[in-house]
């Protein structure tokens, strides 16, 4: 368990305080660049689906490639090279607006190299915090990070509202290159050495990728974490594609409602990013990672179970928001026992491995979702989305996961194969 705060550590501070700042940005563009799709080009419905594709192809096109490519490298300048590039990427579009030659081609182009940047920083970013940190302030390290993420979800959509209405949402978006740039920045001032990547025993990168997902499937702590993110994925999938449906169609609830609704969420998560590390030292990491998974999979009933007037909905609508608080734990401890269970020189191919099971089974879970609703109703296809959720934590319960009470020793970890 950590032994200092790492708010005494200088260089955490600088990756800290960089990502804050970016995380915020990112949230500016994710909610601008569908709004200079609509509001400056006039984009129709397929046009969107176009443009929502062209960001989510990038983890299933290029993720393991990139946690290949971050495993083969010194990750901080690699984290550096990918900011600065995001940066000029994204800065395309406020110079084209002002060039007037802004189009849905060049967001296109936009939406997809900026996807695939970011899915080769987090490949980097999350195999470079163990280098940066001592193995016993991981979690602590963890939770300061999901802390930022929480904050960065309640004002980043709140900031870029503001932006897009004064100042149009192209310029919104130049607000994230500039993030992008101060997270480069920061990163840059970190003087810790990071110590040359190993050589792999063949060079070939298919064979590397083979290597990540073959330490998944044998490590004792992660194969039963993945199978856990797989199933849950899915029935995540189904059950989240559907929620606009429930909210505006089922239950007739306004736009603004619905945003109150969810900035309760936001607040949530906070508290609960507050409070993580308190919690995994109380309950032990393994528990706290099974106990986050059961309480949101149970408080996820609330959403289709909400019936009745305006305000009952929003007090069923609110109360599923409770599950909100349990993600930061969720989050940080999954995340700690992944980086602890890697060795440093394949974690970076084992968090994109993790990472794809996840956000590449989430779209099958929405369009099977989609198609079972039509069939039998969106509040039952959302009950089954919340028990297949709860199901997929019988991955937990019958493996090691729950006896861990701190992290694996690093020495112990790349041995703890079946």
């Amino acid at each position: 368990m950590p032994r200092a705060s790492l708010w005494a550590h200088r260089d955490f501070v600088k990756l800290f305080a960089g990502q804050s700042i970016s995380q915020v940005g990112s949230r500016i563009t994710r909610t601008a660049l569908p709004f200079a799709a609509v509001m400056t080009l006039g984009a129709g419905p397929l046009q969107m689906g176009v443009l929502s594709g062209a960001s989510a192809a990038a983890p299933l096109l290029f993720g393991l490639f990139a946690g290949a490519w971050a495993d083969r490298l010194r990750r901080r300048p690699l984290l550096i090279g990918a900011d600065l590039a995001r940066a000029a990427v994204l800065a395309c579009v406020p110079l084209a607006a002002w060039q007037h030659w802004l189009s849905m081609a060049v967001l296109y182009v936009v939406a997809s190299v900026a996807g695939a940047l970011t899915v080769l920083f987090d490949s980097s970013y999350q195999a470079y915090v163990p280098s940066l940190v001592e193995h016993e302030n991981i979690v602590q390290a963890n939770a300061k990070l999901a802390l930022s993420d929480s904050m960065a979800e309640i004002t980043g959509p709140g900031a870029a509202g503001f932006l897009v209405q004064a100042l149009t949402a192209p310029i919104a978006i130049a607000f994230d290159a500039i993030s992008f740039l101060v997270s480069a920045f920061s990163l840059a001032l970190i003087r810790k050495p990071e110590l040359a990547p190993e050589r792999a025993a063949h060079s070939h990168i298919l064979l590397e990728i083979r290597d990540g997902l073959r330490l998944v499937w044998r490590n004792q702590y992660l194969r039963p974490m993945a199978l856990r993110s797989a199933t849950a994925a899915f029935f995540m999938g189904s059950f989240g594609s559907l929620y606009p449906l429930l909210t505006v169609k089922v239950l007739g609830l306004s736009p603004a409602a619905i945003g109150l609704i969810v900035s309760v969420g936001g607040a949530f998560a906070i508290l609960g990013a507050l409070f993580s590390e308190r919690v995994v030292a109380r309950l032990g990491i393994g528990r706290t990672l099974l106990a986050a998974v059961v309480l949101s999979a149970f408080t996820s009933f609330l959403h289709p179970l909400a019936h009745g007037s305006v305000l009952l909905c929003c007090v069923f609508l609110c109360a599923g928001q409770i599950g909100d608080v349990v993600w930061p734990a969720l989050n940080v401890a999954e995340m700690s026992i992944r980086q602890a269970a890697a060795p440093p020189h394949i974690l970076a191919r084992v968090n994109s491995a993790m990472n794809l099971l996840f956000t590449g089974i989430i779209p099958v879970g929405a369009l099977v979702g989609g198609a079972v609703a039509g069939g039998i109703g969106v509040r039952t296809t959302m009950l089954i989305g919340s028990a297949g959720y709860l199901v997929s934590s019988l991955w937990l319960i019958f493996s090691p996961v729950p006896a861990l009470r701190e992290l694996p020793p690093t020495n112990a970890a790349s041995s703890a194969v079946t």
